[in-house]
């Protein structure tokens, strides 16, 4: 109940899902007065969330940083989460990746770089509809395709969220006699505030190792300020959909 609750929620508030059912209100309302507000605040909030400059400073401010391999000590075992593939997608003798591959590519690269030994692989599917191959399973075809010893894999690929994640790894490094020490957690720089939030209270507190980021450097061009962006509403849309999820996962005791 709380996975599906939790998703329905997430879409209602989005920023895109707010603006169009105010301006189905100032098409809908009776009273003049209450249209114009609907259709002036709608207007408004379009202007807000496609605006770039602000979009990218707030993503830059919740993205946790980058950090140089350099910078990396080396770890027995490296976690990455899944959420970037596309589910059911034809011919299905690949692997289809969305924003978010550079959690595989990453991956690799701290894997031959000799920055982590063993890789396990978490998430099965977090879609309400689709049936489809586990994302892990999808990860770890993609890594053996890049080099990986298979031998060197572990997948966990049962659990639907970041929190079911936590808890299903837990088990597994304690069955395994790991110790928290031992493990980097690799995710994307957007979602590893609650990703880690969800570890610690599993009881794992990780060293963290940030991809595939959204925000870029800032800049003063008056296109950043004048002109709307799709990319500000794609930004928008991950950073409330992950706000909701954090919320969410709080008001459940999962963090």
């Amino acid at each position: 109940m709380f996975f599906v609750l939790s998703k329905t929620v997430s879409v209602l508030v989005l920023p895109l899902t707010i603006i169009c059912i105010l301006l189905l209100l100032s098409v809908f309302l009776k009273k003049p007065k209450l249209k114009r507000i609907s259709f002036w605040l709608a207007v408004g909030l379009l202007l807000f969330f496609s605006n770039h400059f602000i979009a990218n400073e707030m993503m830059a401010w919740w993205e946790t940083e980058a950090v140089a391999f350099e910078d990396v000590k080396p770890h027995k075992l490296g976690i990455v989460l899944t959420g970037s593939t596309i589910p059911n997608r034809v011919p299905n003798d690949r692997v289809y990746f969305a924003r978010g591959a550079d959690r595989v590519t990453h991956t690799v690269q701290l894997y031959k770089k000799g920055l982590i030994n063993t890789i396990l692989i978490s998430g099965g599917t977090g879609s309400l509809t689709n049936v489809d191959e586990p994302e892990a399973d999808k990860f770890r075809s993609a890594m053996m395709m890049m080099g990986v010893d298979s031998a060197h894999i572990m997948i966990e690929n049962r659990t639907r969220n970041t929190a079911e994640s936590a808890i299903e790894v837990r088990k597994i490094l304690d069955s395994l006699h790991y110790q928290p020490s031992d493990c980097l957690l690799i995710t994307s720089a957007f979602h590893m505030r609650r990703s880690l939030a969800c570890y610690r209270k599993a009881g794992l507190d990780l060293d963290t190792f940030s991809t595939d980021f959204y925000s870029h450097e800032r800049n003063f061009y008056p296109s950043t300020f004048l002109f709307p962006s799709i990319d500000a509403l794609v930004i928008w849309h991950k950073l409330v959909k992950e706000w909701v999820g954090l919320a969410a996962y709080w008001a459940a005791g999962y963090v």
